[in-house]
């Protein structure tokens, strides 16, 4: 199962977007190579949430955030070393380019780019380790995995209910180099190119834009998701766009 999301650029004090690459593993070394670098990238930017963010409830899951993945990555790679496969020390260039642009971020809008950022690397972590569960081509590998899930999903949980309790939307953002926008819910038209996001990613995002009953959902010739949905007691045509944004038309 291959993962994508993309934060858009930093635009005024307001948005902020962030590229997370793809994290599917068909080896051993791949698994260890991303499932590590995925949990430097949640530890240092914890790190960063815990100076920087402004919510209690951010700063107390930042908390958790570098706890729990630095004790699963000490147990990665000390199974990693008796399987004598490399480790990697460091952020890849890709991760690092996105704590950049966090480090960046206004204190106004810190909070808000973090939990997108967790959101989208929970998502990638979890598909990530449920494949290598299953499929992986290492039994000590995919035991580890398979242990380590049900904690990824409850960050995955906890990440999901603060989102929905914060007061603004957060940024939402396809799979591809392309700049995203926050979710927006006026009459303007949806931007054409090409759309990365899964069915259930682009359902999930128009709900997280507080339309509901949405049905019929399908992607059209210019790459952008249509569908039926509910909102403020009317029913109106939805659009989301390969930049993340939710458009409509009240009818």
């Amino acid at each position: 199962m291959k993962i994508e999301r993309l934060l858009a650029t930093l635009a005024g004090a307001t948005a902020i977007a962030f590229a997370l690459p793809a994290l599917a593993a068909d080896t051993a070394q791949g698994f260890v190579d991303k499932a590590t670098v995925g949990g430097l990238f949640e530890v240092e930017s914890s790190k960063l949430a815990d100076t920087a963010a402004q919510d209690a409830t951010v700063k107390d899951f930042a908390h958790i955030m570098v706890t729990d993945h630095t004790a699963a990555n000490t147990k990665l790679g000390a199974i990693a070393s008796e399987q004598q496969l490399d480790v990697p020390g460091a952020l890849d260039t890709k991760h690092q380019a996105i704590l950049d642009k966090l480090n960046a971020a206004k204190e106004g809008s810190f909070d808000q780019a973090y939990v997108q950022v967790q959101r989208d690397a929970h998502d990638e972590a979890v598909s990530l380790f449920e494949d290598y569960a299953q499929d992986g081509d290492n039994a000590s590998l995919k035991t580890f995995a398979t242990e380590t899930l049900p904690t990824l999903k409850m960050h995955q949980d906890k990440v999901e209910a603060i989102a929905k309790t914060m007061g603004s939307q957060p940024a939402t953002t396809d799979a591809s180099d392309n700049t995203g926008a926050t979710n927006a819910t006026d009459s303007a038209a949806p931007v054409a190119g090409a759309n990365s996001f899964t069915e259930d990613q682009a359902k999930s995002r128009i709900q997280d834009a507080g339309y509901s009953e949405v049905s019929g959902l399908a992607k059209d010739d210019n790459g952008i998701w249509r569908t039926q949905a509910k909102k403020d007691g009317k029913n109106m045509p939805v659009a989301l766009d390969y930049q993340g944004n939710v458009t409509s038309q009240a009818n």
